[in-house]
């Protein structure tokens, strides 16, 4: 189990090594600021941004889009959902989401109320798992989102492990941004505390951890109070906080982030080291749970859960080490950046895409590496990924002891946050786009709804004649094309009364299912004027990381656009195209978060 970044590991704001990278500097600090712009801006908000030349900026974005990292929009630059593959393999580098989600998502279901998983980050912390709950009033809060330690009940349980060199870290952070601005994530602080302010905060605090005689963590006060608060009490209430949690072994947050939420928050220990592995939280908020209730009700059952966790990492420190699944090669980078610079010119700048492959040399089983592992793994020379990782490790993205390197949480604020919350009608609507414009045809994305399908995202042709279907519309499942191939992958599909819709229409259930038995060998299905006379359609499913139909994709038309036969010789490969492009960006997506089908 790799060891949590130390909080005192190198900053990015020392000096810069001369052997450091600068067009990999330089294309970081786009994608943290197109991070920080929720993962859209436009290029002249970006050469504002980060200060940098309008043409580096072109020449930055281009090389990103030939990498699939972002989408170039006319103007604008948008982060795309295969740069979360960066973020991917730090968390599967640290294995706590593999090992831990499937705790934190039944202790979210027997509590009904939503869990976190968080890491720290120097003097942050960074969720790497949430389980929200839907509601009216749910956590926003995303996988890779930072915020500053005080002001979370995890905060003071990583500070119980923090050197004097990291509290004076912490110390200067705060005197340098007083009110959060370097933590988007979080509302602002906006005035100070004062003194009548900092008294109440003080009682109340007290009552809601049930005395500070008692020595146990207090909630730190009220939300007008302390959720705005720039002043140096907040920082005396945080070291009162971390030693009170470290006696205590759990920590409260009674509205420091904002008013009405709250959070009880303990820890999971690495259980070869002793150290904090990771937190989880409890969050809730004041309708349904006060912070005093929340311990009350909650810590026995939260302590419960821990210890379940714990034991799932020592299973897992128990088993064979073994040598981990062994890292995809990249010994094709040099044959790719080459024709990509042949392709783009200029504006395609090698050094940024080698530098941002190096990221993708750690995983499962790759947690530390060595120089050399690295440049096998990418393929990349070694003086090569020599200067990637030293430019890496200044920025905060890599820690280095013994010759070895490994990934820290800070890689997940590279576009992490915004893309988790994606859903499929999002991932897939670009190249819907591509398709309907390449095919002159309208495209859509489905999923099953009972014995519907329900469209989810939809591009209509420009034409006088189109197929006038909008997102949300229901149809019969069974007589569309986009319905056979999601009822083609259900092992033995339930059929309605089979209706018919034209003379078309197959309403026997023997013929249907043998309709469907061919669309699953066949990989597609045709339906010609069985919905709707002069209607015909091609369909292809999508599919998840586990090889389940989740979607189906089609292009609708009339009936004189094409025969049945063009649709399957010109429309076909380019919906297999558009099916296979989809589920490469949903399974990077989704491989340590939910993508909502809708």
């Amino acid at each position: 189990m790799p060891s949590n970044v130390s909080p005192v590991s190198s900053a990015p704001d020392s000096a810069v090594p001369a052997e450091a990278v600068a067009p990999l500097m330089r294309g970081i600090a786009v994608l943290r600021r197109l991070t920080e712009a929720d993962g859209m801006s436009s290029l002249s908000g970006l050469e504002r941004a980060t200060g940098l030349a309008r043409s580096t900026v072109d020449r930055i974005t281009a090389t990103l889009a030939r990498m699939g990292y972002v989408r170039l929009d006319g103007r604008d630059a948008l982060l795309a959902p295969r740069l979360m593959e960066l973020g991917n393999a730090y968390l599967a580098a640290l294995r706590l989401p593999r090992l831990l989600d499937a705790h934190a998502d039944a202790l979210a279901d027997a509590l009904d109320e939503s869990v976190s998983l968080a890491v720290g980050d120097l003097d942050g912390i960074r969720f790497i798992h949430q389980a929200t709950r839907r509601r009216a009033m749910s956590l926003s809060f995303r996988i890779g989102d930072l915020l500053p330690a005080e002001r979370t009940a995890p905060g003071p349980l990583f500070a119980t492990e923090w050197d004097a060199a990291a509290w004076a870290r912490w110390h200067t952070r705060r005197a340098a941004d007083p009110e959060d601005r370097g933590f988007p994530a979080v509302p602002a602080r906006s005035r100070p505390i004062d003194d009548a302010d900092e008294d109440d905060g003080e009682a109340r605090g007290a009552d809601a951890a049930g005395g500070a005689g008692r020595g146990v963590p207090r909630s730190g006060g009220t939300a007008a109070a302390r959720s705005v608060s720039p002043s140096a009490t907040l920082g005396d209430d945080f070291e009162r906080r971390t030693a009170e949690a470290r006696e205590a072994g759990w920590s409260l947050d009674d509205q420091l982030i904002e008013p009405g939420l709250v959070a009880l928050s303990v820890p999971v220990r690495d259980p070869g080291s002793g150290r904090i592995a990771c937190v989880v939280s409890v969050v809730s908020h004041t309708s349904r749970h006060t912070g005093a209730d929340l311990r009350d009700s909650l810590l026995p059952r939260l302590r419960v859960a821990v210890g379940a966790m714990e034991e799932e990492l020592r299973r897992e420190s128990d088993r064979a080490p073994g040598t981990g699944p062994a890292a995809a090669t990249r010994s094709g980078l040099a044959m790719w950046t080459g024709a990509s610079k042949q392709e783009l010119g200029r504006e395609f700048v090698e050094s940024l895409a080698r530098g941002l492959t190096v990221f993708t040399a750690f995983g499962e089983g790759r947690a530390e590496l060595t120089l050399t592992e690295v440049a096998q793994a990418t393929g990349l020379a070694r003086a090569t990924a020599r200067r990637a990782l030293i430019t890496l490790e200044h920025l905060g993205y890599v820690t280095s002891h013994d010759r070895v390197f490994g990934l820290t949480p800070r890689v997940l604020g590279l576009g992490f946050p915004p893309l988790s919350r994606l859903s499929l009608p999002q991932i897939a609507h670009p190249y819907l786009t591509a398709l309907s414009q390449r095919l002159q045809d309208s495209a859509s994305l489905a999923v099953l709804a009972g014995d519907d399908i329900q469209y989810t995202a939809r591009v209509a042709a420009r034409r006088v004649m189109s197929v006038n279907v909008t997102v949300g519309t229901r149809l019969p499942a069974y007589a569309t094309s986009l319905g056979r191939v999601m009822l083609a992958d259900l092992p033995d599909p339930s059929l309605p009364a089979l209706t018919p819709l034209t003379p078309r229409t197959i309403t026997d259930p023997a013929r249907l299912r043998a309709t469907l038995r061919q669309v699953r060998d066949e990989g597609f299905a045709l339906v010609d004027e069985e919905l709707e006379q002069g209607l015909r359609s091609i369909a292809v499913p999508v599919r998840d990381r586990t090889g389940r139909v989740v979607a189906a994709v089609n292009v609708a038309m009339h009936s004189s656009r094409r025969t049945p036969e063009q649709c399957v010789e010109e429309v076909l490969p380019e919906l297999h195209t558009a099916a296979t492009r989809i589920e490469t960006d949903l399974r990077v997506a989704g491989r340590f978060s939910r993508v909502p089908p809708v």
